[in-house]
């Protein structure tokens, strides 16, 4: 084969290759801007939002959910023995394939990734059969009533789901329940700030309070203006961060995320 028809191939293979993820941008971009969302649970709305789109669902979200390995970076190392994770709202497990990659998986005995979404359930199955995870349970359940066999654990982490789960605070609360005394929460979400914020936490503009819920809440995402003050009301902070990112596609306003990390307070008996 000439040095020609070999170059001939791989430029072909670029194209097709750009086609691909042209079509994979276009079936999510439809699904979000213009797929109707049906259901009268929120597990059958869940699932109508994700059915159609969960074997493109990772690309796409690696620009629109930003933070979540820095999430995941910034989490404390566990050195004793049978630690259990539980990632709730865990999707299609890209967060355990990450940490994972870093070096951090093991260190766990037993990690469940908890989802209401079959279908993203099936690609977090695939993963765990391809990267051979013996610690990793797949488990669809709702993250305000799960309980995992352990009883308590050591980290929950939600990681873009608090804002998709209608009773966000019975969310914390079930997580508050579910870890063991000084265990800890990862969250990372979009949020937009109280109109008078406590003191230390940022400030957005009138155009981001009353823009972003409303462009979000077409896909029954829903920004808070009280996760961070109910998170700081919960947990001992660990570490802050607010933030700000573009939207894919949408250069013109930066959308606000935060990363918070909690200890449980270690409860006393009075």
């Amino acid at each position: 084969v000439s040095t020609q028809s070999t170059g001939d191939f791989v430029m072909i293979g670029r194209v097709i290759d750009i086609f691909r993820w042209v079509f994979r941008e276009l079936v999510v971009l439809y699904h979000i801007l213009f797929s109707g969302i049906k259901g009268s649970s929120h597990k059958e709305r869940l699932e109508s939002f994700y059915s159609k789109q969960a074997k493109v669902y990772d690309d796409f979200r690696k620009r629109l959910l930003q933070g979540r390995e820095t999430l995941l970076e910034y989490l404390p190392n566990f050195e004793e023995s049978g630690v259990v994770w539980i990632d709730l709202g865990g999707g299609t497990g890209h967060n355990v394939e990450y940490m994972d990659s870093i070096g951090k998986l093991d260190q766990f005995s037993k990690v469940y990734i908890v989802d209401l979404s079959p279908s993203l359930l099936k690609i977090a199955e695939e993963r765990k059969q391809k990267n051979r995870w013996k610690n990793v349970e797949i488990v669809e359940a709702d993250a305000t009533t799960f309980i995992p066999s352990e009883k308590h654990v050591d980290l929950i982490t939600f990681s873009y789901s608090l804002t998709m789960i209608p009773n966000w605070f019975q969310g914390i609360l079930h997580a508050k329940r579910l870890l063991k005394d000084s265990g800890v929460l990862g969250v990372v979400d979009f949020y937009v700030s109280q109109k008078y914020p406590p003191q230390g936490l940022k400030k957005h503009s009138l155009l981001i309070q009353i823009f972003w819920p409303f462009w979000f809440g077409f896909d029954n995402v829903f920004l808070s203006r009280d996760h961070l003050p109910f998170l700081l009301s919960q947990f001992k902070k660990i570490r802050l961060v607010e933030s700000e990112h573009h939207v894919p596609y949408f250069p013109i306003l930066k959308v606000p995320h935060y990363i918070f990390i909690g200890e449980k307070p270690i409860e006393t008996i009075k």
